[in-house]
């Protein structure tokens, strides 16, 4: 069975080190908690075409922007739950539109371009926007997550991202964390997910902790990454 989510909420970004990461855990002790799932892998296929438009785009910070991903928690075997998501972001506020399907049926999709049936819109607009830009799976990126939420708001959540990787030659989800180190050992891409404006309490932690906002992609820094190595082995080969 198929179903349809769509989300709306601010997303606050933060990259830490050890030390803040434990400053973090150790303040929201108590009013915070470790979902069910505990520490999870995170398996994502990352859209694009060959011009890399819309990562390119993405890079320039403009007021709207787009991507296109596939996601499997956990194991990606051809049964698991995956997860086709258009996420786009406009004037600081995220939308995610995402229709949910086995992995075998997306693989199935992105190989023959037949929409699968499933109820509403939000099929339409990823099959749209793939066929507008000419998609194909660009990248692999995955990592391990620690997701929170507030025990009085259960819509306010923390993730906490390490092992955050990045693979090109190999896209299938099935190779795991194998690849590109995005981010240096023992450093932490911490979201802040909320509905509306940040509690009070969690921006004393921040401040008192002196941790601040940091604009950051997975698939963006992974580009750029991408991009270097290619030129410096285009450089090493003539």
């Amino acid at each position: 069975m198929a179903f349809t989510y769509i989300f709306k909420r601010v997303e606050k970004k933060f990259v830490l080190t050890e030390a803040q990461y434990q400053f973090i855990r150790e303040h929201i002790d108590g009013r915070m908690s470790v979902d069910k799932y505990g520490e999870t892998v995170i398996n994502n296929i990352y859209f694009d075409n060959e011009l890399d438009e819309l990562i390119e785009t993405s890079l320039e910070k403009p007021v709207y922007k787009e991507k296109l991903r596939l996601r499997v928690y956990g194991d990606a075997d051809e049964n698991a739950t995956s997860f086709f998501e258009i996420k786009k972001k406009y004037d600081g506020i995220v939308y995610k539109r995402r229709i949910s399907l086995p992995l075998k049926d997306a693989y199935k999709y992105i190989e023959t371009g037949r929409l699968p049936e499933i109820e509403g819109n939000i099929p339409k607009e990823i099959d749209y926007m793939i066929k507008r830009y000419r998609l194909a799976p660009k990248a692999y990126i995955g990592y391990r997550r620690i997701a929170m939420y507030d025990n009085e708001n259960p819509d306010l959540r923390i993730t906490f991202d390490t092992d955050i990787t990045s693979r090109y030659d190999d896209v299938s989800m099935e190779t795991g964390l194998i690849g590109h180190r995005v981010l240096p050992e023992k450093t932490y891409l911490m979201e802040i997910k909320i509905p509306g404006a940040m509690p009070l309490w969690l921006a004393h932690i921040l401040s008192e902790g002196q941790i601040y906002s940091h604009s950051f992609s997975k698939f963006g820094n992974a580009h750029i990454q991408h991009q270097f190595m290619m030129r410096h082995q285009y450089k090493e080969a003539v």
